[in-house]
């Protein structure tokens, strides 16, 4: 298997160039072929020298996917299933609103952590995914996006969430890659970048070191650890406390709030006693809470909560002076939620 260029950063190519006998700058425009022409085959590098593209095409491929299925709906969300160079099927998200849009990736095929509410996980875990496959998915929402006029006046992806399947700080070292490339190549503001996690303690720690000024989201989901080791059987060795602690320390690191995200599951996690319970835990931090309503997966046997729960849920939390917000449901009609898509044809 050849290779791959997609995933190396500017400096990185420079460096390629410059062993092949060539003038560092034709690095340079390799990174924008590949980063800003999003071009997917080598020969189609028109400005490099015939001799360096013979080169690089005997031992390079520049990395894009094959898109196997488009799902598309009413609101403008789709939902990519792709298929990398390195094969297995693996799902990212384009979701345009009214000032911004936003591209949901992936970081693994598949999932180990086994959430119970999640399609993902029930398929089982296969493989990381490479900093470039992550890019991948960015870069072809785009030529999707492009081609039905969803990216509106800004004309680019402006937002991207690491949210879509796999836990993203089990593959540390590809998610914190591309995150950089993100920035320095596609030019996407480390602010505009989020980056969730089901609770992994050791990650959020040592990301709290890297200083870096992205948004942490973590994915707490219960208020009581007997219900969330139900619920996250596969980050049960972590305690709520102990999450909460780290994301204490991640704050005073870095001085950015975090985000917990929490989807409600019908009779499951969406009592008042639930709210009042996770007010106590998140008091004092500094955060946002994201209330998800779950989007509905056939065969998993959750349902979503009734509005009116959502609601006074969303009130206890407000009378605890916890910011909160309710997360607007997209993508119900294509499969958007992790692993919906992939499970069809797997």
């Amino acid at each position: 298997m050849k290779k791959v260029l997609l995933g190396m950063s500017t400096n990185e190519l420079k460096l390629l160039a410059s062993a092949s006998g060539e003038k560092e700058f034709r690095g340079k425009q390799v990174a924008d072929w590949i980063y800003r022409q999003g071009c997917r085959k080598i020969d189609d590098m028109a400005n490099l020298p015939a001799d360096f593209k013979v080169m690089m095409e005997s031992e390079y491929q520049v990395g894009r996917s094959e898109i196997k299925k488009l799902r598309k709906g009413k609101d403008g969300t789709f939902k990519l299933l792709l298929r990398p160079v390195f094969d297995e099927l693996i799902e990212t998200v384009g979701m345009p609103y009214e000032e911004r849009f936003s591209c949901c990736v992936s970081t693994q095929v598949g999932c180990a952590i086994g959430c119970a509410f999640c399609a993902t996980g029930a398929a089982g875990f296969k493989r990381n995914l490479a900093a470039g496959e992550i890019i991948d998915q960015v870069l072809t929402v785009g030529e999707v996006a492009l081609k039905e006029k969803l990216l509106g006046a800004g004309g680019r992806i402006s937002h991207v969430v690491f949210m879509g399947m796999g836990e993203p700080l089990i593959n540390y070292d590809a998610t914190l890659t591309a995150v950089k490339l993100l920035n320095a190549e596609l030019k996407i503001g480390m602010r505009n970048i989020t980056v969730s996690s089901i609770g992994y303690v050791p990650g959020i720690y040592r990301l709290a070191k890297e200083q870096l000024q992205f948004t942490l989201a973590v994915s707490l989901h219960a208020s009581e650890d007997a219900l969330r080791r139900r619920l996250v059987p596969g980050m049960s060795r972590y305690t709520l406390k102990e999450i909460v602690d780290a994301c204490r320390a991640y704050f005073r690191e870095t001085g950015r709030r975090v985000t917990f995200e929490y989807c409600m599951l019908k009779g499951v996690n969406d009592t008042k006693d639930d709210a009042v319970r996770l007010a106590v835990l998140l008091k004092s931090i500094n955060c946002h809470v994201n209330l998800i309503p779950f989007n509905p997966v056939e065969g998993l046997g959750f349902k979503s909560p009734d509005p009116g729960r959502v609601a006074d849920f969303q009130q206890v939390l407000e009378d605890a002076a916890i910011p909160v917000t309710q997360r607007e449901q997209r993508g119900a009609g294509i499969e958007a939620a992790c692993g919906q898509l992939r499970r069809q044809f797997t």
